[in-house]
């Protein structure tokens, strides 16, 4: 698990080896060649081995800590800082990153072609799991990310037919859908997902022509109930308002002729010509 490196603030070690380094030259002033030597062979390995300590860490970045293969810490605390010396010292981004996927040619629940695409908002918060968990925490975050996405799509249809069926054109349930999959995908990287949404969705080229023609007789038959539900009420209200006036009294005949003609009126998608009968509905 991720854990916190020792470190010390990077200018107070400098400080002491600076002063280290000026103690040592007033020492060797005054001993004997021979043994001066020897000193300063002992201070200049000393002082390389603490500058191998030193490391800067920017805001939203961290320095994951290594001694000889093993991990030692994490630092994340922007600054100049001094941790183990001889560790190598590795940089994971902490910011908030987003991916966008190649459009995926996928077939949807109902067997239709379709081309998908999503972008992904994430960001790293376990940088041991990040360094050590996957070989490659960026590239698995997106090889996940697609992986994803045809799931997604072959899961739900394009457009849903039926009422209470979910699909892709959905974009609030699908989402949040999508982040929780990604979620769970990358937890094993130390990767969080902030949010996950649909940036193309079309029915591929070959099929896009025939889908286009299925959609509009949808849209005109939806139409037409319309028209036809509210001339159906309209033509109840005239009746019952022609019953209560008693403008007029009909009988069942004249009735029904009446309700056709209101509803060819109503209905109709073209200008109705007026016929004026001159005799009687009967002759």
């Amino acid at each position: 698990m991720e854990r916190s490196a020792f470190r010390l603030p990077g200018f107070l070690v400098l400080l002491v080896l600076l002063a280290l380094v000026g103690g040592v030259i007033a020492v060797v002033a005054g001993q004997p060649e021979d043994t001066a030597g020897g000193l300063v062979a002992v201070a200049v390995t000393v002082a390389v081995l603490l500058m191998t300590g030193f490391t800067v860490v920017n805001p939203n970045e961290s320095r994951v800590v290594q001694f000889f293969g093993r991990y030692v810490g994490t630092i994340q605390t922007a600054g100049f800082h001094w941790t183990v010396p001889l560790s190598s010292k590795r940089r994971v981004s902490l910011r908030v990153r987003n991916f966008e996927t190649a459009r995926l040619k996928v077939s949807d629940a109902d067997g239709n072609p379709v081309e998908i695409a999503a972008v992904v908002v994430w960001r790293v918060v376990d940088t041991f799991k990040a360094s050590f968990g996957v070989d490659d925490h960026i590239s698995y975050v997106a090889v996940q990310a697609e992986a994803a996405v045809r799931h997604l799509a072959t899961s739900y249809p394009y457009e849903a037919h039926d009422d209470g069926r979910t699909s892709l054109r959905e974009g609030t349930a699908v989402s949040e859908e999508l982040t929780t999959e990604l979620s769970e995908r990358a937890a094993l990287a130390g990767v969080e997902v902030l949010e996950s949404r649909i940036t193309h969705l079309a029915y591929a080229p070959e099929i896009a022509q025939a889908m286009l023609a299925r959609q509009q007789a949808s849209a005109i038959v939806g139409a037409r109930f319309k028209i036809v539900e509210g001339a159906v009420g309209m033509v109840q209200s005239a009746l019952d308002r022609l019953r209560e006036l008693e403008v007029v009294e009909l009988d069942e005949e004249r009735k029904a002729q009446m309700v056709a003609n209101l509803l060819v009126v109503l209905c109709g998608d073209r200008n109705v010509q007026p016929v004026v009968n001159t005799g009687s509905l009967y002759s």
